[in-house]
């Protein structure tokens, strides 16, 4: 099947978000949803998840699953608030046990902090498949950019999250806390391995120098031919000498704390405290 694909870009943190509809049917799923975020006033806002809401509610749309392909380190997701005003079950890979288990001492959440994974409504397995309607989703685990990265397959569609950027950017950093410049090689070429003409989306988009819009659909034939760090046939001991040397430049993302605290809890803020006030913990020298 070839699904019907909606994007929306958020410009703050250069993140996509897709709504995936059933090509004869009104079932969807959302993909990688943002809740506005003001680092400097602590402020969330709705506006990026609403035009999510308005497209889904004049279409006529039902949702099914709102999807995370990992946690992000970039931006907050809106699942809980979308979840809340369309439905739908909220999905990640399995290891996000191991990403809340890392990051749940780096925040030093506690006991009462579950890393079971049961924040989430459903815990992808590699190989798993679910259903959009009529329509058939297949999760590969790619992991590399964090260990619960994954890429949902759905007709001649592949949302691949972080894994791959455009092929003129090329791929995703693997310095966070669990990630391997190797697992995301292996991982690539998992994706390659599909169809030539599957449609690429991904994640985010930060146009690459001397490229006038922003774009965040390929193919993979275009990535095999044009990727400028994996394309070619690059060896993976080439890959990852430049992936572990570009990451050592990097710095953090500037939303990774709040992001991380909220993301690992599938979109929920932490925990109020008895005045109905929530916080944010900043780990010194941690990450």
């Amino acid at each position: 099947m070839t699904p019907i694909v909606k994007a929306f870009f958020d410009p703050q943190t250069f993140t996509v978000s897709y709504v995936v509809q059933e090509p004869e049917g009104q079932a969807c799923a959302i993909i990688d949803s943002v809740l506005d975020f003001d680092h400097a006033s602590g402020r969330t806002d709705t506006s990026s998840a609403d035009q999510i809401v308005e497209y889904v509610t004049d279409n006529g749309l039902k949702v099914e699953w709102i999807l995370e392909s990992h946690v992000h380190a970039d931006h907050l997701s809106a699942a809980p608030y979308l979840q809340e005003k369309l439905g739908g079950k909220i999905g990640i890979g399995e290891n996000i046990v191991v990403v809340q288990d890392t990051f749940g001492k780096v925040f030093n959440e506690g006991t009462e902090f579950q890393r079971d994974g049961s924040q989430f409504d459903a815990l992808f397995t590699e190989g798993a498949s679910f259903h959009i309607g009529q329509m058939r989703g297949d999760v590969l685990h790619t992991p590399g950019h964090t260990p619960a990265c994954m890429t949902y397959v759905i007709g001649d569609a592949a949302f691949v999250g972080d894994t791959l950027f455009m092929p003129d950017f090329g791929t995703a950093r693997c310095d966070f806390p669990g990630g391997s410049s190797e697992d995301l090689f292996a991982s690539i070429q998992r994706i390659l391995a599909l169809p030539e003409e599957t449609r690429v989306f991904v994640g985010h988009d930060y146009k690459a120098p001397g490229r006038d819009e922003f774009a965040w659909e390929t193919t993979v034939g275009e990535q095999k031919a044009l990727n400028v760090h994996i394309g070619q046939g690059r060896s993976v001991e080439e890959f990852v000498e430049m992936r572990d040397a570009r990451d050592a430049t990097l710095a953090m993302p500037r939303l990774i704390l709040p992001s991380l605290q909220v993301n690992m809890r599938a979109g929920q803020m932490p925990p109020a405290d008895e005045q109905g006030d929530v916080f944010m913990k900043i780990p010194v020298n941690k990450l």
